[in-house]
C-alpha cells in the first residue's frame, strides 16, 4: 500500500482519507504498525468534532434520517462523516450493506464522506476500527461524525461508549412498549427522536411521544442533561433542525460545566484498558505451555475436579514463569 500523504489527508481529500482508513483496518501486522504510525501523527488534529451515535429498531428509516440530518448540515456549512457499523459478510469479512447506494444524495456531496465499517477480525473488533476512523476523520477536518449502528445487540454499547451525544430512532406506535428496546439502551440514550411522524401517524405521535417521555423519567439521565424525545419526519425533512438544536444545546452545556471533556478522558481510559485485556488475552492464548495445559484445565472445571479460579491461577502461572 503506497503511503498517506498526510497533507492531502488535512486538506480534507476524501481519496486520501478512504486509503487511511482502508490502511487502519488492514489484519496485516505491517500494516497494523504503519496505521498505528499514522494514527499518532495525526493525533494532534483530533478532538474537535462532535460524535454523535445513532441507533434504532429495524423499520425505523435510519439511513433516511442519516441522510436527510446529513445534508441539513452540509446546508449549514459542516462537513460529516459518516461511520456506518455493519455486520461483515461471511465470505470476505466486508461490509454486506452499501451504505452509498443507501445514502445516494449524501455521498454526493463533496462535504460528506460516508464508509462502512467492517466488524469482522482482529484485536478490538468494530470498536478500535470505528475508533480510529473517527479520529482520521477528525483529521481530516470533518466537524461532525455521524455513527450508526444496525441496532442488533452489543453494537449499541459499543457505539454509545465512543460518542458525545446518543440518540435512539424509533417509530410513532405508542401501544408497541418500547418496541423491544431494552432498557439497558434507554439508559445510554440522550435523546429518543421518534421517526416518519408523517401521513396517518401523525395522530399517534404525541402520544408515543408522552409514552416515551414518562419512560425517560423512570432512567437516570446525566448531572446536566435530561434526555429530550423529538418527533421528526426524515421523508419529509420535518423538524430536522430541531434534533441538531438540541444536541447543540447538550454540547454547549456540556463544554460548559466540563462533562464533555469528562467523557472523553473516561471513554479514552476506559478503551485503554480494554485493550490492555484484549492483548494480554491473545499473548496469553498463543503462549506455547498454556496452548498445551489449556484444554485439560477446562475439562477439569467442567467435571468438578477443580475451581475456576484455582484453574484460571494455574494458567496464569503458566504464563509468567
Amino acid at each position: 500500500m503506497s503511503k498517506i500523504d498526510t497533507n492531502s489527508l488535512f486538506s480534507s481529500d476524501r481519496r486520501s482519507l478512504a486509503k487511511a482508513i482502508t490502511l487502519i483496518e488492514s489484519k496485516l501486522d505491517t500494516h497494523r504498525k504503519e496505521g498505528q504510525k499514522l494514527l499518532e501523527e495525526v493525533l494532534p488534529k483530533t478532538g474537535k468534532s462532535i460524535r454523535i451515535g445513532i441507533t434504532g429498531t429495524p423499520g425505523v428509516g435510519k439511513s433516511t434520517f442519516i441522510e436527510s440530518f446529513g445534508l441539513y448540515l452540509v446546508s449549514k456549512k459542516f462537513k460529516v462523516a459518516v461511520l456506518a457499523v455493519d455486520p461483515s459478510s461471511p465470505i470476505n469479512g466486508g461490509s454486506i450493506m452499501g451504505d452509498k447506494t443507501r445514502m445516494e444524495l449524501l455521498s454526493q456531496s463533496k462535504s460528506a464522506f460516508i464508509r462502512p465499517s467492517p466488524t469482522a477480525g482482529s484485536l478490538g473488533g468494530v470498536s478500535q476500527k470505528t475508533r480510529e476512523s473517527m479520529l482520521l476523520c477528525e483529521a481530516a477536518g470533518y466537524d461532525v461524525i455521524l455513527i450508526e449502528t444496525v441496532g442488533v445487540g452489543q453494537s449499541e454499547i459499543e457505539v454509545a461508549s465512543m460518542v458525545d451525544f446518543f440518540m435512539v430512532l424509533m417509530l410513532p406506535n405508542a401501544g408497541d412498549e418500547l418496541q423491544g428496546i431494552k432498557k439497558g439502551i434507554l439508559e445510554l440514550a440522550d435523546s429518543i427522536v421518534i421517526n416518519k411522524v408523517d401521513g396517518e401517524s401523525i395522530n399517534l405521535a404525541s402520544k408515543t411521544r408522552s409514552h416515551y417521555t414518562s419512560a425517560l423519567q423512570i432512567i437516570h439521565p446525566t448531572s446536566f442533561w435530561k434526555p429530550e424525545v423529538q418527533l421528526v419526519s426524515a421523508l419529509e425533512n420535518k423538524n430536522i433542525d430541531c434534533v441538531w438544536d438540541m444536541i447543540n444545546r447538550y454540547h454547549k452545556e456540556a463544554l460548559k460545566n466540563g462533562e464533555f471533556k469528562d467523557k472523553r478522558t473516561l471513554q479514552n481510559k476506559n478503551w485503554m484498558m480494554k485493550l490492555v485485556g484484549e492483548m494480554l488475552d491473545i499473548r496469553l492464548k498463543e503462549h506455547p505451555q498454556v496452548k498445551i495445559s489449556l484444554p485439560t484445565l477446562q475439562e477439569d472445571v467442567t467435571k468438578g475436579k477443580t475451581t475456576p479460579y484455582l484453574a484460571a491461577k494455574k494458567v496464569i502461572d503458566t504464563f509468567f514463569e
